[in-house]
């Protein structure tokens, strides 16, 4: 089964077992951006994606694998919009164009609670560039890790939902395509969460802390409490409840075109 995955360091956990082993014969892993691995399954290039909440509502044929995602329940840090401008003087809107869910959340954000629609522009994510043109930026993942928030105003979007939903936010979570879910007797969820429970055992999340903290060029206390603490990964009912009222307010500000019934996988008959 062809996975096409993400590599940043928040997805590090998840993919433990699948870069260090054992894991079962016959999975072959590609790592994208999180929009492009939503492509991958609805071009049918891949079977198993970690795809961006906001992906589920724009492609059918999709069953979740349950109780595993990377959402937050506190500040995530890694998602940001940077301004130099306090909010209300904010116009101009540079969007990370490797994302889907943050962007819907930025738009939910400012039509919701924080004052009406803005102007929406997609750019790569350079920050001199997006604010030379615009008056934000939102940076997601491990650039927005590297941003100096002593310099610039900025708005975590998770703990910025989080104050006025009073819910936990899901970013992204592992879907199937229903096509090859029939076509294996293999137990995914399992699979896939005995990856994650790995990845995130002291000795191994030591080991993604070091190697992380190097390639990043940020301390391993900072990205210890990023892993243990800004992030949550796991999609209890909370995190459904909360994914269930995104995806109603995206609907309603346009973001997101359907409100998607969760489909999740069910774990496999015992004969």
């Amino acid at each position: 089964m062809r996975i096409s995955a993400i590599s940043y360091l928040n997805t590090a956990p998840l993919m433990w077992k699948f870069e260090h082993g054992p894991v079962p014969e016959g999975f072959e892993i590609s790592y994208t951006i999180p929009s492009q691995c939503a492509r991958d399954l609805q071009d049918g290039n891949a079977d198993i994606g970690i795809i961006p909440a906001a992906a589920y509502a724009t492609i059918s044929n999709l069953s979740i694998l349950p109780g595993i995602a990377i959402a937050s329940k506190r500040p995530v840090r890694s998602i940001l919009l940077v301004s130099e401008k306090p909010l209300d003087r904010i116009r101009k809107v540079a969007l990370d164009s490797s994302s889907l869910t943050s962007v819907a959340l930025t738009r939910v954000l400012f039509e919701k609670f924080w004052g009406g629609p803005r102007d929406y522009r997609s750019q790569s994510p350079d920050l001199d560039a997006m604010l030379a043109a615009n008056d934000a930026a939102l940076l997601i993942g491990d650039p927005a890790l590297k941003v100096d928030r002593s310099k610039y105003t900025t708005w975590d979007l998770a703990e910025e939902w989080i104050h006025f939903t009073g819910k936990p936010f899901v970013f992204a979570f592992w879907a199937v395509r229903n096509q090859a879910l029939r076509s294996t007797s293999l137990d995914l969820a399992l699979i896939f969460q005995q990856s994650r429970d790995h990845g995130l055992e002291p000795n191994n999340l030591a080991q993604i802390t070091r190697a992380w903290a190097r390639k990043l060029n940020l301390s391993e206390a900072g990205v210890r409490q990023y892993l243990t603490c800004n992030i949550f990964y796991y999609l209890d009912e909370a995190c459904i409840d909360g994914l269930r009222l995104f995806y109603h307010l995206a609907q309603e500000c346009g973001a997101l075109p359907r409100v998607p019934e969760l489909s999740f996988v069910a774990a496999p008959a015992i004969v």
